[in-house]
């Protein structure tokens, strides 16, 4: 990576989205002396309430030529959108002449993602154009990923629907993923398919808000195609365990193996059961290291301090104890 410039150029900055993670990352980036700029289907008086400076445009994802308008002198654009509206998203930046896309990829590294992803939500299509784009010859089109395993708020009271995050995912409910604290059960998968222990990496989303924030002060230029955080890595049975200690309270815990989980899933595909598949295939797929962040190279180019799990765990369920 290049060195960090000592004063990094004013930039306009848009943010696609203005659901829960925007508004977050919204209010961290107007912090900043850079221009910003929230594109939403609906207004957002809030937004320029709380957030000094910033302005909410008004969009239908479906005009791509309105998008391109929109987004005419923008350096920058971080995508919270998924499926075709990103799709056309990344068009209007291309035509537009934006210089680095984001898109809505907040999880584990890019190397741990399978090539029939069966969680894809139209993210392998936005990362191939994204990636045809970046070697155009008329204008260049580069993108930056940040990986940062999963949000810790997955884990909240409510899960991550009281932030407003996750919708179209399955994963907004205390009950979607791993641990259900408010009702002190778990049910993991212990070992991946080779026996070793599965490991997650953990971010808050605040402080996956900090990490894109400070990135902006190492210069567009230095941007890698991925750049990646952790606040926490832990494995299956450390997240259950540290959970329990926490709240003190034990936690009910079922524990399947690999080749099971395997199994269930196959019968779910067959039945036609594809809520409960989708549940299997994220208990796999965290098995398989999908959020698993390795060498967080955000970390070491920034001086953000991440809190670890139990930290967020005591902040967050204090209240509720």
């Amino acid at each position: 990576m290049k060195q960090r410039s000592s004063q990094p150029a004013m930039m306009r900055i848009a943010i696609a989205g203005a659901g829960g993670f925007a508004q977050i990352l919204a209010q961290q980036v107007s912090q900043t002396a850079h221009a910003l700029l929230v594109l939403s289907r609906n207004p957002h008086p809030e937004l320029e309430e709380c957030c000094p400076g910033c302005q909410v445009a008004i969009v239908d994802y479906d005009d791509v030529e309105n998008l391109r308008y929109t987004l005419q002198g923008v350096d920058l654009v971080i995508s919270t959108i998924a499926g075709n509206e990103q799709l056309n998203l990344i068009d209007a930046a291309r035509r537009a002449r934006v210089r680095v896309f984001v898109p809505s990829e907040f999880e584990g590294d890019l190397s741990h993602r399978p090539a029939n992803d069966p969680l894809d939500r139209g993210s392998q299509s936005a990362l191939q154009l994204l990636e045809g784009w970046s070697q155009s010859k008329s204008h260049r089109l580069r993108y930056t990923v940040f990986s940062c395993g999963i949000f810790m708020e997955r884990f909240g009271p409510g899960g991550l629907q009281t932030y407003g995050i996750g919708a179209g995912s399955g994963i907004q409910g205390p009950d979607d993923y791993l641990v259900n604290l408010q009702e002190a059960r778990a049910e993991i998968i212990l070992g991946n398919s080779s026996g070793r222990p599965v490991r997650i990496s953990m971010t808050s989303v605040y402080d996956v808000a900090q990490f894109i924030t400070a990135a902006l002060e190492l210069g567009l230029d230095n941007w890698p195609k991925e750049f990646r955080m952790r606040g926490d890595s832990v494995t299956a049975q450390e997240l259950v365990e540290t959970c329990s200690n926490a709240l003190g309270v034990p936690i009910s815990l079922v524990t399947r193996h690999y080749q099971e989980v395997e199994t269930q899933a196959e019968a779910c595909q067959q039945s036609g059961d594809w809520a409960q598949w989708y549940y299997f295939q994220r208990l796999l797929q965290t098995a398989n290291g999908r959020y698993q962040v390795r060498q967080a190279n955000l970390n070491e180019a920034t001086q953000v301090q991440p809190l670890t799990f139990r930290g967020w765990l005591d902040n967050v369920w204090a209240a509720n104890i």
